[in-house]
């Protein structure tokens, strides 16, 4: 079975031409591009930048929202994530229509076709609802992306200030799935500050109201890019449904690794993912030596589920918690951080008890918990995407906020304008990502982007069924009403003169039959006189 997959994944590689969904485009990474501050790429198909030439987009200075932040950052002009991307490129191509991309060569999320006029929408299923063949293909699929070098884009491997304020480019290459794990990193990376301190508290993609939709652009993004490469493009990422889970039933060497029996958090060696090697890993050492992840790698693969720290998990997400946290009316409340309470996004992401949404710093639940559970690549923040476990978790998480979404229909201003944590305002663009795009923009339902989910498809199709039929009785009540009065009045009629001529008749024979009971000494009571 290992053997015919990676024959598969092989076969794939030799029909495709790789390509990435990220960060530096290639085209953007040279001294001449930096010094120029412009990041507006020639899109092939018609050979002008950000394809103006066929109506696809234009060069655009980048507008920043000036929304005031919250009080968790207290610096400016030392990140060079702050106001992003401004540091590297103030301006790229803004794309119109159903186009997108740092060139605006692709079609939105959700479109496809030459002009990008065909709307489609993809179902994103439950690992176990996948076909023997589904799995495989996923599997080779993931090998397959981290074998596979993205051409289209680079990673930074210095600050700007490193890189002599754009004059000394700092980039590398990097395979396409190790391309995410870097950007996960990078989004959530700790601040270098003067000297040799750092500030901790800083995130972009996690502890405030961009936590969901950050990464469901991020999945979106991972999701694109393996159709690119595979040439799949009816490819989707299942999701792992953890809910009442007692164990980590998809940590098997038939799916993404068992464990050894020793307690070395390696992988069983009869697991694809036991010869992977984890990139950005080490953020102690990055800070100490004030330098980026360069994306080189770092060691095996490490999971070992259930040795966990017990008192900060101790068990996994169960339907009741995850139906307590869909009940919060609120998306984000009081600070905006993880000290929120009540809060449908900070309950979700696992910092207040889903049973009481109030915060806990002491617990990790719900999606933090399985991060903890797993106890290994993981469970740390900044490389927890290596483990290819990271998206279908994800995707579930997301399955979640899209029930939410449904459940309470909130417009786009229910997400916070002002006062988040830094890169989390409404207007803010995500970190680290181009082409741009606004945290609010992905505040939105999954059909919107192109994508469902199985289990809410299916019960949509039901609610969907019965919604017909109601409304088509509700514009009829008045006839269904009139007739049940009507059938009413003309069964009591028919009641009554059956009822009169039952009456008649049984005088009529009481008369005929009286001498003849009374001149019969023997009589007995039998069934038929009785009748």
């Amino acid at each position: 079975m290992r053997s015919s997959i990676m024959l598969f994944a092989a076969a794939v590689l030799l029909l495709v031409l790789p390509s990435a969904y990220g960060q530096f485009p290639r085209a953007c990474s040279s001294a001449e591009v930096l010094l120029s501050k412009e990041c507006c790429p020639i899109w092939a198909g018609d050979g002008s930048p950000c394809g103006e030439a066929s109506g696809r987009g234009t060069c655009q200075d980048v507008v920043l929202s000036t929304s005031p932040l919250g009080s968790q950052f207290p610096f400016s002009g030392i990140d060079d994530r702050e106001n992003w991307p401004i540091v590297f490129y103030n301006r790229t191509c803004q794309c119109q229509g159903n186009f997108m991309g740092y060139n605006c060569g692709d079609c939105k999320f959700g479109f496809t076709g030459p002009n990008c006029t065909v709307r489609r929408t993809l179902i994103r299923k439950e690992i176990y609802r996948m076909t023997a063949t589904e799995k495989d293909k996923f599997i080779a699929y993931l090998n397959l992306a981290k074998r596979s070098l993205s051409s289209d884009y680079v990673i930074a491997t210095g600050t700007y200030e490193q890189m002599n304020n754009g004059s000394n480019p700092m980039f590398a290459d990097i395979n396409v799935y190790d391309l995410f794990v870097w950007l996960h990193y990078y989004a959530s990376r700790d601040a270098f500050l003067e000297g040799d301190l750092v500030w901790r508290d800083i995130d972009f993609a996690h502890e405030a109201p961009a936590f969901l939709p950050w990464h469901r652009f991020f999945l979106l993004h991972w999701e694109h890019e393996i159709q690119r490469l595979t040439g799949d493009e009816n490819f989707t990422i299942p999701f792992w449904d953890w809910r009442d889970a007692q164990q980590c039933d998809i940590c098997t060497d038939e799916f993404f690794g068992g464990t050894r029996q020793v307690s070395d958090n390696l992988l069983s060696p009869a697991s694809f993912f036991s010869s992977w090697q984890v990139v950005c890993s080490q953020p102690e050492e990055y800070n100490r030596l004030r330098i980026l992840c360069n994306g080189t790698n770092e060691g095996p693969l490490l999971r070992s589920p259930g040795r966990h720290d017990r008192s900060r998990t101790p068990n996994l997400p169960t339907t009741a918690d995850v139906e307590a946290c869909l009940s919060l009316t609120d998306y984000d409340a009081g600070p905006m951080d993880r000290n929120a309470n009540f809060s449908f996004r900070n309950t979700l992401e696992g910092f207040a008890n889903p049973r009481t949404a109030i915060a806990n710093r002491s617990q990790s639940n719900m999606h933090n918990s399985l991060h903890v559970y797993l106890n290994g690549s993981m469970s740390s923040v900044q490389g927890s995407a290596n483990d290819p476990i990271f998206v279908l978790h994800h995707a579930f998480v997301d399955s979640i906020f899209e029930q939410w979404l449904r459940r309470h229909q909130p417009s786009q201003d229910v997400y916070p304008e002002a006062n988040a944590p830094i890169g989390h305002n409404r207007g803010y663009y995500m970190v680290p990502f181009i082409p741009l795009y606004a945290n609010v923009e992905f505040f939105a339902p999954s059909r919107d982007f192109g994508y469902d989910y199985d289990y809410l498809a299916e019960a949509d199709s039901i609610a969907d069924f019965l919604a017909r039929y109601l409304e088509e009785a509700r514009q009829i009540w008045q006839w269904l009403v009139g007739a049940a009065v009507l059938g009413g009045l003309v069964t009591a009629v028919i009641a009554t003169v059956i009822s009169l001529a039952c009456r008649r008749k049984k005088r009529a024979l009481s008369e005929e039959t009286q001498p003849l009971l009374m001149e019969a000494e023997d009589y007995q009571s039998t069934y038929q006189s009785n009748l």
